[in-house]
Order: structure tokens, then C-alpha cells, then sequence
């Protein structure tokens, strides 16, 4: 495949995007490697997913060597050390993203990609995924373009895998996707992690357990995650006095919802405002 100029070097760009519900982008990045060019890796609370556009090479997860090659993408599982080379002779071009999200462990659920399996195989639209995957480094700065183009490549994955996970969502992702729908819809309530649990009917440690192992989050930290950033939104868009935000994201007093928000964000949320409305 022909490389444009974007592509004729190293290109890495930081992004952290976590506006969209579903899924996050926190670094993208291109790389056409030397021989024999290796790396190892061990990733924290993100996921990485290497598109490979030409050549081939190797991946080595948890003690087996999976080879990998032109048209074939492959994972590396949060929490998890990876080491990966090239061929020696004829060395991979790959479209690299970080990648996270409340939805991501559904979509490499359906695409049949896990730890166990993380060579992801098209059955077709290969060259979509990769115009897409281009247009994302072209565009490093537009947030919601980007994402959904995201949005996008993983619909390919999941429906042209070769890997495809064919029967429903097993029991445990669909509680969450509840628990996820509860809290987008509660959030504004003073709700608790039982009454969360109540509503689901669920065990509290058994939901606990299952949300964190599949999402990253613990149900306290998701939850605030969701409120302090619809608490951004609406100071930004609308002219709600901070009060009045405070009670629309579940706090009782103005005192714990700027401390909760100074702690997350890195500044008050009067500063916030003055920042992002200026």
C-alpha cells in the first residue's frame, strides 16, 4: 500500500479524548519499522490495538508467539506485558491506537478478541478500516471527527471478524451495560452503590467485582467520572449558577462539589468556567 507523506516517518500524537460515552482515545501514532525492530510493553488502564498495513512480524503475549502480518490487527489487553517485532526481511508498517472506554470490552467481546485471542482477521472491509484509521492521524485535533470514525472501524471489527463472537452478549456485560444506563440516567440522584445494586438485582460485591474487571472503573470512580463530566458540560453551555449545577449532579452542598470537582479536573469550578466560556 502506497504511503503519503503523513506516513513516511514516526508520527505519535497525545490526545486523552474522554468526551463520548462509549469510547475514549488517549494516544494514536503511526510507525514504518527497521528490521528486526522490537518493542515491550506493559499497559496500565488502556487497551492497544496495532493495525498492521504492510509487512509482518510478531507478537508475543503471555508466553505464546502469535505471527501477524499485512491486513491482520492485533491487541494488547490492559494490564498486561506484551513484546512485539518485526520481520527481519520484510519488516511491518502498522496505525497504532490507545484505546478505552465503558463500551470497548463489548466490542472486542463481539469481535472475538481477548487475551487469549488477540489477533484480529477481516473477513472485508480491511481498506475501510485503514482509510479510516488514516483519516484519524490526519485529523489529531478534531475530537468528534475522530471518534467517529472510531466509532466506525470498530463497527467493521465487530461484523467482518473472522474471530466474531456470533451468540448475544453473555450475562455479565450485559449487567453492566445496565449498571452503565442506570447511572447515566440516576446520576443526578443521590444514589448509592447498594441502591445500584438493588436496581440491577445484584450482589453489591459481586457487581463491584464485575464493573471493575470490565471497564476498568470501580463503580464510585465511574460515577464520578460520569457527574463531574456532565458537571463540565453545563458549565460551559449553560449560564446555571454553580449551585444549581451541584444539586443537577447528585451533591447536596456546593462545599463537597467543588472540592470532588477541584480534585478531578485541577481547578474550581468557577475557574473552570471562566476558562472554557472566555
Amino acid at each position: 500500500m502506497a504511503n503519503d507523506g503523513l506516513f513516511g516517518c514516526d508520527f505519535c500524537k497525545f490526545v486523552n479524548w474522554e468526551s463520548s460515552d462509549d469510547f475514549y482515545l488517549y494516544e494514536m501514532g503511526s510507525c514504518i519499522c527497521k528490521p528486526n525492530y522490537g518493542y515491550e510493553h506493559f499497559v496500565t488502564h488502556r487497551c492497544i490495538l496495532h493495525f498492521v498495513v504492510s509487512g509482518k512480524g510478531y507478537l508475543l503475549l503471555n508466553g505464546v508467539k502469535y505471527p501477524v502480518h499485512e491486513r491482520q490487527a492485533f491487541l494488547i489487553p490492559e494490564e498486561t506485558k506484551a513484546y512485539y517485532q518485526a520481520d527481519g526481511e520484510d519488516p511491518w508498517e502498522y496505525i497504532w491506537l490507545h484505546v478505552g472506554g465503558p463500551k470497548l470490552p463489548e466490542i472486542l467481546h463481539k469481535a472475538g478478541l481477548s487475551i487469549h485471542q488477540p489477533i484480529f482477521t477481516p473477513t472485508s472491509h480491511w481498506d475501510k478500516i485503514i482509510s479510516l484509521l488514516r483519516d484519524i492521524l490526519r485529523h489529531p485535533t478534531r475530537e468528534y471527527y475522530c471518534i467517529g470514525d472510531l466509532y466506525q472501524i470498530y463497527d467493521c471489527m465487530t461484523e467482518y471478524s473472522a474471530t466474531k463472537i456470533e451468540r448475544d452478549i453473555d450475562a455479565s456485560l450485559l449487567h453492566v451495560k445496565n449498571v452503565i444506563g442506570y447511572i447515566r440516567l440516576k446520576y443526578s440522584d443521590p444514589i448509592k452503590i447498594e441502591t445500584i445494586a438493588y436496581a440491577c438485582g445484584l450482589n453489591r460485591s459481586y457487581l463491584t467485582r464485575l464493573f471493575k474487571e470490565a471497564t476498568g472503573y470501580t463503580l464510585q470512580e465511574y460515577l464520578l467520572i460520569y457527574r463531574m463530566k456532565m458537571a463540565m458540560q453545563q458549565l460551559e453551555e449553560s449560564e446555571k449558577s454553580i449551585q444549581d449545577i451541584c444539586y443537577a449532579v447528585g451533591y447536596s452542598d456546593t462545599f463537597t462539589f467543588s472540592k470532588a470537582f477541584k480534585r478531578h479536573v485541577g481547578m474550581s469550578p468557577s475557574a473552570y468556567r471562566k476558562k472554557h466560556t472566555a
